[in-house]
């Protein structure tokens, strides 16, 4: 059975909105989504200042889990 079909801008949504509900990130998180193959996962990115902000290393890492289980429950809709 297959999963059901996000776009990127829905997945990074949804990711966004559970960052909100979990973590204090630093505003200029940028989020994007990583395709390979099948599979799918999320990436951030930020500038210095963004980076070295505090709470910015622990969004990447609930950004990471929020991928995880996302990626279980949906796949990424193709171009």
């Amino acid at each position: 059975m297959s999963k059901p079909i996000k776009t990127e801008a829905e997945l990074i949504a949804m990711a966004r909105a559970e960052l909100k509900v979990h973590a204090d990130c630093p505003d200029g998180m940028d989020i994007s989504v990583l395709r390979d193959g099948d599979s799918w996962e999320f990436r951030a990115s930020a500038n210095e200042a963004t980076a070295a902000r505090p709470g910015y290393p622990e969004c990447v890492a609930m950004l990471v889990q929020i991928g995880d289980h996302l990626s279980k429950q949906y796949d990424v809709k193709a171009d």
